[in-house]
């Protein structure tokens, strides 16, 4: 933490309450443009109600498209901060103390989206309850073999687990904001979500008991989540997906998403709101190591896969790795290669590390590719299968792109929101890395 001697537990209170001060210029700059996104995705989305799942591009063989693409993304993205936050924090890391709130907040934030995406590929989104086991009428039910099922549950379960690790880790920072705020009606939401803490002893024993027990449990839902999703591909007998290294392969990616997407959004933070004495260049040096670790795993799986499909003998999955690097969409799979394997190796140099400009442009360059990693997966692989009779090139048209562009801005606007109404750096934590001289001095 950079001049630590001028850190105090009150300075701290005050610099992170701060945040929730009202919106600033830069604050709207950023806001008022998510917000009118958001409406712009609005207007696709009934358009495409209102005139047919049809001013999508969707046209055989590739019925799954950028609205998978997207899901799987937004999953993905939610990943790390389940790493960040649970995992990390079972080994100690204490680079994660600054940014793990960010990265709980984004994980919320990135199921959310995620979760509309089934919803908006259905067409008929009104009927999306019908994925859902309960009695009714008709006698109908679903299909537990059905790796889309598994989504419903998977995801769910991964939603409902991050919020209340989410909000249980911020009740000792929403009670320091009751106890500073003066207006009476934020006063009494932050009364009510506080859930009467007073920082007793009592109450900190079984607080760190449960975080430990949220920790433990959600660490697990790294691995199974993205598994499940993987499955969604790898359970069809077709060229690409057909494969058992999908799930070490999604988690990896997912992870490796995920951090990209923490610096993106934990870069402007700390600008706009003059963090640096909290979010350190240490901070961003861990997530840096941490890029380069899950680059290279991902690296490695496209390697494999290569491998695997020239070793297995088989010419329609030999074909279906060729055409990814020398057909139709060749373009994309090199733009995948460039920001996911190529990019990241600047990170081995510390000084790049260390760089706050350059890690916010390589961390654009990793949502990018893999944003296009799983346009790949899904797109190419369904363009190209066994018959070539029946081979296609599918085109994404102005309502799929609005639509997407309106998703980024859905999960921009709630992050925007969240920073100006919750700490977005836990105060708590943040007080127990202060230099021990600081803390007695603040005890007399």
């Amino acid at each position: 933490m950079s001049q630590e001697t001028t850190l105090t537990y009150s300075k701290v209170n005050e610099d992170i309450i701060r945040m929730l001060d009202k919106p600033s210029v830069k604050w709207l700059a950023l806001f008022v443009p998510s917000l009118g996104l958001v409406g712009f995705g609005l207007f696709c989305f009934l358009y495409q109600v209102y005139t047919g799942l049809g001013v999508a591009g969707y046209r055989h063989p590739v019925f799954w498209a950028v609205y998978i693409t997207n899901f799987v993304f937004w999953v993905g993205i939610a990943h790390s901060g389940t790493l960040i936050s649970a995992i990390l924090f079972l080994f100690r890391a204490r680079f994660r103390m600054s940014i793990y709130r960010i990265a709980e907040a984004m994980t919320v934030f990135a199921v959310l989206t995620a979760g509309l995406f089934p919803i908006i590929h259905l067409g008929r989104a009104w009927n999306f309850y019908w994925l859902f086991p309960y009695p009714n009428q008709r006698e109908l039910w679903i299909n537990f073999k059905s790796p889309l099922i598994w989504d419903v549950f998977a995801v769910g379960t991964y939603l409902t687990v991050s919020a209340i690790f989410f909000f249980v880790g911020m009740i000792p920072d929403i009670a320091a904001i009751r106890d500073r705020v003066k207006e009476v009606p934020r006063k009494i939401i932050y009364t009510i979500l506080s859930l009467g803490w007073k920082g007793s002893n009592w109450e900190w024993l079984h607080y760190t008991r449960a975080y430990l027990f949220f920790a433990a449990f959600a660490t697990p839902l790294v691995l199974s989540v993205h598994s499940v999703v993987s499955w969604d591909f790898a359970m069809a007998n077709l060229p690409g997906w057909h494969t058992t290294i999908f799930a070490p392969y999604f988690v990896a990616g997912a992870i490796f998403s995920g951090l990209g997407l923490v610096i993106t959004l934990t870069v402007p933070i700390r600008k706009i709101f003059h963090l640096e004495d909290y979010i350190t260049l240490d901070n961003f040096e861990g997530m840096a190591k941490l890029i380069i670790l899950t680059s290279s795993i991902v690296t490695y799986a496209y390697v494999v896969e290569f491998l695997l499909a020239w070793y297995s003998g088989s010419p329609a999955e030999w074909g279906q790795y060729r055409f990814r690097a020398t057909g139709d969409y060749a373009l994309f799979y090199w733009i995948m290669i460039f920001c996911n394997s190529a990019v990241p190796l600047l990170l081995w140099f510390k000084k790049i590390r260390r760089d706050i400009t350059v890690l916010f442009i390589i961390s654009i360059f990793i949502n990018i590719g893999m944003w296009f990693e799983r346009f790949n997966i899904i797109v190419i692989s369904l363009s190209h299968g066994f018959e070539p009779g029946a081979w296609g090139i599918y085109k994404p048209t102005w309502v799929e792109m609005g639509i997407t562009v309106g998703s980024f801005a859905w999960f921009f606007m709630f992050f925007l929101i969240f920073v100006k109404t919750l700490p977005a750096v836990s105060i708590s934590e943040m007080k127990e890395i202060l230099p021990v001289p600081r803390k007695e001095a603040q005890a007399q």
